[in-house]
């Protein structure tokens, strides 16, 4: 499995940032190889992202040449760059 962390910053309220994800989300839930995404934000204010579990680096390779990938800077107004961190899963506690 491969664990994507995205965090980014927007001027949009969290009111707007939930609406567009909640619009978005049957995009997400039909990703081929997507398992699992996981939605936040920290405290750091305008701070928010979202946590991508993959089957495998090939799903997530795919979801980054798609138009969902590279709507999402737009779709919610990111100021500046996100932040991308990667990460491969030694192994899973439960399953």
């Amino acid at each position: 499995m491969i664990i994507v962390i995205v965090k980014f910053e927007t001027t949009l309220s969290e009111d707007e940032v939930m609406a567009i994800a909640r619009e978005r989300e049957p995009e997400f839930r039909a990703l081929p190889g997507l398992l699992q995404k996981y939605y936040f934000k920290t405290d750091t204010p305008g701070e928010y992202g979202g946590v991508y579990v993959w089957d495998s680096p090939a799903s997530l390779q795919a979801y980054r040449a798609s138009d969902l990938a590279a709507s999402i800077p737009a779709a919610y107004k990111v100021v500046g760059a996100p932040s991308i961190q990667v990460l491969h899963t030694l192994f899973q506690l439960r399953e």
